[in-house]
C-alpha cells in the first residue's frame, strides 16, 4: 500500500518533487490549496505525512510556516533540500513575443524578478502554486500566458519550455521537513534535531543555551525567532543543530533544559547532505 503523502499545491509541484525525493515515486499524492490544509489530512489521518517547505536559498524562512509547527506538534522526521530550476513554459507553439502574462507563486515570481525587469510589458499575475499555473495554461488552452515552473509540470501538462532557468541565482534550493504525528519515525540513525524554546527576559539567557551547544560541540545550523502571540518582548526561538557524537547531544539537552522554557523537541532525524 503506498504511503500518501499530503503536499501543498498539485501534482508536479517542487512539495511533490520533494516528496518523490525523500519517499521514492511510489505514493499517494494528497493535493492541498494550503499547507494549514496539509496539517488538517495528518491530523485526520487522511495522510501519512506532510512534506513541508520551510526555507529558500533566495527567499529566505516561511515564517507562517513555525506557526503551524507550533500549532500542530507534528513531529520533524526528515529533511530534503532540492535544487530548485524555474523554468518559462508554454503551449507549443507559443512565441515569446505573443506573452502578456506570466503566473507562478510569488516565491518563484520573486527568484525570477532579474529575468523580468528586461520584459515590463510582460504582466506578473500572483497564484498559489507553480504546478497549477501550468495545469491552468493547458486546461485553458492560453496562448498569451506562461508559467514558471518546473520540469515536472512541462511534462506532465504537456507544456513547452521556451526559457530555461530563469532563476535569478543558479545556486538557489529550497529546504522542506518531513511531518508525521507523534510517536511514528523513519529508521535511521539521527545526527540533526528541531528545537523550539523560550528563554527568561534576563541579560544574557539566550547566550548561555548557545554556549552550552558550543561547548559540547554541537552546531547550530540555524535560529529563527517569532514573537510569542500576545506577548509583548517575548519570543520562541526554532534552532536546527548537529552533531557526531550522540551523548554531547544528550548532554547538552539535559544542560540546556536549565535555562529554556516550553522547550520542545520537534523531531530528530537524519541530516540531508544532498544539495
Amino acid at each position: 500500500m503506498s504511503r500518501k503523502i499530503a503536499i501543498q499545491g498539485i501534482k508536479a509541484s517542487f512539495h511533490e518533487e520533494a516528496a518523490f525525493k525523500f519517499f521514492g515515486e511510489d505514493i499517494d499524492t494528497i493535493e492541498c490549496n494550503s499547507f494549514r490544509a496539509t496539517c488538517e489530512a495528518l491530523k485526520n489521518k487522511e495522510a501519512d505525512y506532510v512534506v513541508m517547505a520551510i526555507e529558500n536559498s533566495i527567499a529566505g524562512s516561511i515564517l507562517p510556516n513555525y506557526t503551524l509547527l507550533q500549532d500542530y506538534h507534528f513531529s520533524i522526521i526528515g529533511e530534503v533540500y532540492l535544487p530548485i530550476q524555474l523554468h518559462l513554459m508554454a503551449l507549443p507553439g507559443v512565441k515569446f513575443e505573443d506573452i502578456k502574462f506570466v503566473e507562478s507563486h510569488p516565491i518563484a515570481i520573486r527568484q525570477c524578478i532579474d529575468f523580468f525587469y528586461e520584459y515590463p510589458h510582460i504582466k506578473v499575475v500572483e497564484s498559489t502554486d507553480t504546478a497549477a499555473c501550468a495545469k491552468k495554461i493547458r486546461d485553458n488552452q492560453l496562448t498569451d500566458t506562461v508559467a514558471i515552473a518546473n520540469q515536472l509540470a512541462a511534462k506532465l501538462y504537456g507544456l513547452e519550455i521556451i526559457e530555461r532557468r530563469i532563476e535569478s541565482n543558479k545556486k538557489n534550493y529550497t529546504r522542506f521537513l518531513i511531518l508525521t504525528y507523534p510517536g511514528k519515525s523513519i529508521d535511521g540513525l539521527a545526527n540533526k534535531a528541531s528545537l523550539s524554546f523560550q528563554v527568561g527576559n534576563e541579560v544574557g539567557s539566550l547566550a548561555k543555551i548557545l554556549n552550552i551547544f558550543a561547548d559540547k560541540n554541537i552546531n547550530l545550523s540555524k535560529i529563527q525567532s517569532m514573537p510569542v502571540l500576545g506577548k509583548r518582548n517575548e519570543y520562541n526561538f526554532y534552532v536546527d543543530i548537529e552533531w557526531n557524537n550522540s551523548p554531547d547531544y544528550d548532554s547538552a539537552i539535559r544542560q540546556v533544559l536549565k535555562y529554556a522554557v516550553n522547550f520542545t523537541i520537534m523531531g530528530e532525524y537524519q541530516k540531508n547532505e544532498e544539495v
